[in-house]
């Protein structure tokens, strides 16, 4: 079993009920009334009528569709943050794989792009456009700066 108190603390604590176990006295149970004997001051019992209505089981909450949406764009961003990135590296090295690693950076991002507007046409696209859109375009700027840096000559 986990515990979050420490070893010592839970070892002292089991010393301490194994001590005072001996020393306690039964407690005394309660008495039940006979249900003549209840006033309209005393409040009803709420438990039966509260069993009844939980649920058997624990329930847990399960992903939104916009945390799904955003874990499959997430994914897909990270793919195209690393061709990015390569094609950066393959570029200012001028290396014959420069123009086909921008191209690659270039299909990803623009995968990429096409998850995240057919996401936005969802009913979740304010919160998908608020939690994953400036990452995004920030990476389409970065990609374009690339692509223009090679054009003019830069790289």
């Amino acid at each position: 079993m986990f515990s979050l108190r420490p070893l010592l603390a839970r070892n002292t604590a089991a010393k301490l009920c194994t001590r005072c176990l001996s020393t306690i006295r039964p407690i005394p149970r309660p008495t039940i009334l006979p249900s003549h004997t209840l006033t309209r001051s005393t409040p009803p019992n709420l438990l039966p009528s509260l069993s009844r209505n939980l649920p058997s089981h624990r329930t847990y909450a399960s992903k939104s569709t916009a945390d799904t949406l955003i874990d499959e764009i997430t994914d897909q961003y990270a793919t195209a943050r690393d061709e990015f990135e390569i094609a950066t590296e393959e570029t200012e090295k001028q290396t014959t794989y420069g123009q086909a690693d921008r191209d690659a950076a270039r299909a990803e991002l623009d995968k990429l792009k096409g998850m995240y507007e057919d996401a936005l046409r969802t009913e979740d696209g304010e919160e998908i456009k608020r939690r994953v859109g400036g990452r995004i375009r920030e990476l389409e700027g970065a990609v374009r700066a690339l692509e223009e840096s090679v054009e003019q000559g830069d790289h």
